[in-house]
């Protein structure tokens, strides 16, 4: 019975001893060198692009005024519709206007006809003057007669001129072409030239302005930095964001910035012109516009996946230094372009940075580095770039890797 026992004993042993010997293998194994994507850092132009309030405001803007005195005889269009330039918008009585303009000719045909006489009689009076036959006396009376006579028909000339200019006010035209907004006189009402009330306002609304606020600080570092040369001035063409949040189909530029800071907001402003062909910026409407004053030339941008922030909240990223090892160093990143952030020192040309097996990485740390997206060398392999951090076991070497 015991031989029998110990023979069932032998299996367990030898079980035991197999176990044993593989789990010191295992031990005895070095732990496997993270696999790691990174990035190549290449440096271009950066548009350094802002995002600012602003206010739209119509291109141009003109009160229609009455030139003469009367009463509104008619109202010639639709309000809220769009007028051209020179179009009748009112016409006032124009009678008193019409007499007026009979009276000067009358006036005026009377001066050129007295005009006749006197230079006929001081023609006739100039042979007779040289022989004597009258004295000098009545010729230069006859002679100033005449000139007199010329300044009349001058006069009542520039009268009728003024009278037809009266009349012709009577029909009030659009002084420029746009949208005209309601008609603030009714037909029947009584106006004058002087009245503090216009008949209405004409809005042109294409092309439309954009009144940005910038902070007058921001400004100066912007200048600041055009004169170091840290960056260039660019064509600053903008963007708009509308109320409701979809963004404006059309790209402005701005026109000019304003030479004085608003004491009140501490803001300068900045002006920029949209195409608005359908209409649909109306004046007073809030936005928000992104623009690019500047460009930083020779710009490295990093990956943000690739950036993290230590206890001080100084930027580190990890690079793929001599010999396959991981390298932490510290960077300056303090503006984000899209997805990346621009690193304005800390990171040169040719740099690799990691950004993927990023939770596997130590500093000094052997690495086996490839280019961001590939395929992992261990499928499914913690640590590498294209699996799951975290995962167990060692796959299959790929075919080609």
């Amino acid at each position: 019975m015991r031989t029998q026992n110990k023979f069932r004993q032998l299996p367990v042993l030898a079980l035991a001893l197999l176990l044993s010997a593989c789990g010191a293998k295992e031990a005895k194994k070095p732990p496997r060198i993270p696999e790691v994507g990174y990035v190549v850092m290449t440096a271009q132009t950066v548009p350094l692009v802002i995002e600012l309030s602003g206010r739209t405001s119509a291109y141009e803007t003109s009160d229609v005024r009455p030139q003469v005195n009367g009463v509104i005889k008619a109202r010639q269009f639709v309000e809220g519709s769009l007028v051209k330039q020179g179009q009748t918008l009112y016409e006032i009585d124009p009678s008193l206007y019409r007499a007026a303009v009979s009276q000067a000719e009358a006036n005026l045909a009377n001066a050129q006809a007295t005009l006749e006489t006197a230079q006929a009689k001081a023609a006739r009076y100039k042979p007779l003057a040289d022989i004597e036959a009258v004295s000098k006396q009545d010729y230069s009376d006859a002679k100033a007669a005449a000139g007199v006579a010329v300044a009349q028909v001058a006069q009542f000339k520039a009268a009728l001129e003024t009278a037809r200019i009266n009349l012709r006010f009577t029909s009030v035209p659009a002084p420029i072409s746009g949208r005209i907004g309601r008609s603030l006189v009714t037909t029947g009402g009584l106006v004058t030239t002087g009245q503090t009330n216009p008949l209405a306002q004409i809005q042109r609304l294409d092309p439309i302005f954009v009144d940005i606020q910038q902070s007058s600080s921001d400004l100066v570092t912007l200048r600041r930095e055009l004169s170091a040369g840290g960056v260039t001035a660019s064509s600053a063409a903008v963007r708009l964001t509308l109320e409701d949040g979809s963004d404006y189909p059309l790209t402005g530029h701005v026109q000019f910035a304003e030479p004085v800071v608003d004491p009140n907001t501490g803001t300068v402003t900045l002006r920029a012109a949209f195409p608005n062909p359908q209409g649909l910026l109306l004046p007073g409407m809030y936005v928000r516009t992104r623009l690019a004053q500047a460009a930083a030339p020779n710009a490295i941008l990093a990956p943000q996946q690739g950036v993290s922030r230590d206890p001080r909240g100084n930027a580190t990223v990890y690079l793929v230094g001599p010999g396959d090892k991981a390298v932490l160093r510290t960077v300056k990143a303090d503006r984000t372009i899209g997805d990346k952030w621009l690193v304005t020192s800390g990171l040169e040309v040719g740099d690799k940075v990691i950004v993927e097996g990023l939770d596997k990485v130590k500093p000094n740390q052997p690495l086996h580095p490839v280019p961001a997206g590939s395929a992992p060398r261990h499928g499914g392999g913690a640590g590498g770039p294209g699996g799951k951090a975290g995962g167990k076991g060692d796959g299959p070497a790929r075919p080609g890797r």
